[in-house]
């Protein structure tokens, strides 16, 4: 089910930028205005789902960083599958 919307007292300046912008697009205003509804519904969506799994959360200490996971895997795991390859 779709409903409408209304938006009321948009001053003209504010209407005329970001029908310029929909214009830029190749959208007409209504779609360029949908996309915008469309996208902050999932912003809001997205927010809801991080905090509602922020209890699952756990701290990773500083010696598991992403950098020092790829240096050892460069430093041990790609040397091993190097060897692995030649026997």
């Amino acid at each position: 089910m779709t409903v409408a919307l209304q938006i009321r007292d948009v001053p003209d300046e504010v209407r005329d930028t970001l029908a310029e912008q929909a214009a830029r697009r190749g959208q007409s205003l209504q779609a360029f205005l949908l996309g915008l509804v469309e996208r902050e519904a999932r912003l809001v969506h997205n927010e809801q789902m991080f905090a509602e799994t922020a209890d699952l959360r756990i701290e990773i200490p500083d010696d598991l960083s992403p950098e020092t996971i790829i240096r050892e895997g460069r430093e041990r795991g790609f040397d091993l599958d190097r060897e692995d390859d030649h026997e």
